[in-house]
């Protein structure tokens, strides 16, 4: 089963809305019941919930963070996935660093259209800017799509 980790600071805003967007686009792929998805955090505090702004976000789109929890980065999480995306450069470094075992694993988030920007962190942001980072995300996921599926192994024929 490919498995994928999505990886922001506190797994309260980008990863979290990227798990559910990622699982909303694999449910209109027809292969949602094939995929490991889940979100935690480098810095995260564990059980937080979602901030008020993602929840509204994915609400608007039909999507609920209604139960997210979030989880801190462990070694379990690191060796469970097959690819680890994160939202910064300093994510990346902080992993790679403490998990060298899983560094080939670990990859920007943009990176999967073959760029190297940071996904900008929206947590004391408005409305807008919480719309803004999740028509990003959306937009990284599906353009990112193959070639996420290429490096957790299920690449298309």
């Amino acid at each position: 089963m490919p498995s994928i980790l999505f990886v922001c600071s506190a797994n309260q805003c980008r990863s979290p809305m990227a798990e559910v967007l990622f699982q909303q686009h694999l449910l209109r792929e027809g292969i949602a019941q094939g995929w490991h998805v889940e979100s935690a955090g480098v810095w995260a505090t564990d059980g937080a919930p979602a901030t008020e702004n993602a929840r509204k976000m994915m609400l608007d789109r039909g999507l609920s963070l209604a139960h997210h929890k979030s989880q801190p980065i462990s070694a379990e999480l690191m060796h469970a996935f097959d690819i680890i995306l994160v939202m910064e450069n300093r994510h990346q470094t902080e992993l790679r660093r403490n998990f060298p075992e899983a560094a080939n694993r670990v990859h920007l988030m943009t990176a999967m259209v073959g760029e190297t920007r940071n996904v900008d962190d929206p947590v004391w942001g408005t409305e807008d800017y919480y719309r803004v980072t999740a028509n990003e995300l959306d937009d990284l996921i599906n353009r990112g799509f193959v070639r996420i599926q290429e490096l957790v192994g299920c690449a298309p024929e």
